[in-house]
């Protein structure tokens, strides 16, 4: 089956049962199907269909007609700077066939400073979205989600195929605000929501205030960073009612889910993994996945890159870790030099090379550190040519031209030269000890 036929499936079913609210609009299955089929024709020539719109019912109006004239989907998050839109945008059109299978191209920031689109087939993203999901979590048709991230983001599209996929109802933010957030789940008498670590924490100030407002919530998916100890068992104790399931996953593959007392019992854990996933820890540590329908097809085109992450059947995530007697996963370190910043994966590589493009850097060097709200924040250490003068501004100026704002580093500092080894590599360890003293020194 593909996407936009289960959808089209339960608007014949049940046509009158609401399927999307954003704002004060509101769709019926009956209603979207016949939007959906509407807009088909503008998509039907197309292969791949670049989709840059802002949460709403427009955006996913547009993604399941591309899906219904047979393209394949390119989300782009509005976030992105002109110059990383207009890679994507160049990057689909090259002139590389789809396969008929293929549904959705979820761009990575890459790790070589070059971004990745993931093809994700329907197969997929129902089998993962609905199938896997569903037996999970126990969610389904008369669930009530929402959606606080980005549609064009992965846990967006997660929670807008699990909604419409199982034919139940998707309320939409068309932009986060804490209060607003929790106004909709009173309101909306919302079920399921995707909070992530970074939202919960904007969100908490108000729980604590009126804990009864989020009564309605039975699921609550928290994705893209890890779940914090401290955080899990806060929110836990003011929504005792609530279940909260945290998933591993990314772009590329599906990977395991763990309920909060599992989290709670085995510290660190991601969870076991989902039905169908089958996993295995490399010699290195790395750990491998694949499983029908549980990885994506490829990266378009980069055959190199698919040499390098498909390997004698398994696929390579670039996470480190380890897997307890009772099948249970932990993530000890990413092999990727990456940082997690309020759910969004900011790769190092991509920022240090934006920052070379200034005359006046001879390098940088990226690294993520400690955020009470974001989890992590990125922080630059720079190295200027000589003679040059440079403020911080200007360093996020730069940047702001080139990168979506949450790749911007929160923290710039300004060093003679970077440490480095014998063999000249630099010394982010170092770094982080100089990033620990200047804050404490400011602090």
């Amino acid at each position: 089956m593909r996407v936009e036929e289960a959808l089209f499936r339960h608007a014949a079913r049940r046509p009158d049962h609401p399927a999307l609210v954003c704002g004060a609009k509101r769709l019926a299955y009956a209603e979207l199907a016949e939007r959906i089929r509407s807009r088909m024709g503008s998509h039907a020539p197309l292969e791949r269909v670049p989709i840059q719109l802002p949460n709403g019912i427009d955006f996913v109006v547009e993604i399941y007609a591309a899906w219904a004239a047979g393209a394949v989907a390119v989300p782009i998050n509005t976030r992105l700077a002109p110059p990383e839109a207009r890679f994507i945008l160049e990057d689909v059109a090259a002139p590389v066939a789809s396969e008929a299978q293929d549904c959705v191209i979820l761009y990575t920031s890459g790790t070589t400073g070059r971004p990745k689109g993931a093809v994700n087939t329907h197969a997929n993203v129902l089998a993962q979205n609905v199938e896997q999901h569903a037996a999970a979590w126990g969610i389904g048709e008369n669930d009530r989600f929402l959606v606080t991230t980005a549609l064009a983001h992965r846990a967006g599209m997660a929670r807008l195929v699990n909604a419409l996929g199982l034919g139940a109802t998707l309320v939409i933010m068309e932009r986060f605000d804490a209060l607003a957030a929790l106004e909709l789940v009173e309101r909306e008498a919302i079920t399921v929501a995707g909070l992530p670590p970074t939202v919960i924490r904007m969100m908490l100030p108000e729980i604590r205030r009126a804990p009864a407002r989020i009564r309605s919530l039975r699921t609550v998916v928290v994705s893209t960073e890890a779940f914090p100890a401290p955080l899990m068992r806060e929110i836990a104790a003011l929504a005792p009612g609530t279940q909260f399931h945290a998933v591993y996953g990314m772009s590329e593959a599906a990977v395991a889910s763990a309920t909060l007392a599992e989290q709670l019992e085995r510290p660190g854990t991601v969870g076991r993994p989902l039905a169908g996933v089958a996993v295995r820890i490399a010699q290195d540590k790395e750990l491998l996945v694949r499983g029908e329908n549980a990885v994506m097809r490829e990266y378009f085109n980069r055959p190199e890159a698919n040499a390098e992450a498909f390997r004698d059947g398994w696929f390579h995530t670039g996470d480190l870790a380890r897997q307890d007697a009772e099948g249970y996963l932990y993530i000890v370190d990413r092999k990727k030099d990456m940082v997690v910043t309020g759910g969004y994966n900011v790769y190092c590589k991509e920022l240090e090379q934006a920052l070379a493009q200034h005359p006046d850097i001879v390098e940088a060097a990226v690294l993520g550190v400690p955020d009470p709200v974001y989890g992590e924040s990125v922080a630059a250490f720079i190295e200027l040519r000589a003679g040059a003068a440079l403020t911080a501004e200007a360093v996020l100026a730069h940047c702001s031209a080139l990168l979506a704002g949450y790749k911007k580093p929160r923290f710039v500092h300004f060093v003679e030269s970077l440490p480095r080894n014998a063999l000249g590599k630099v010394l982010k360890g170092e770094l982080r000890r100089v990033f620990l003293q200047v804050v404490g020194t400011k602090g």
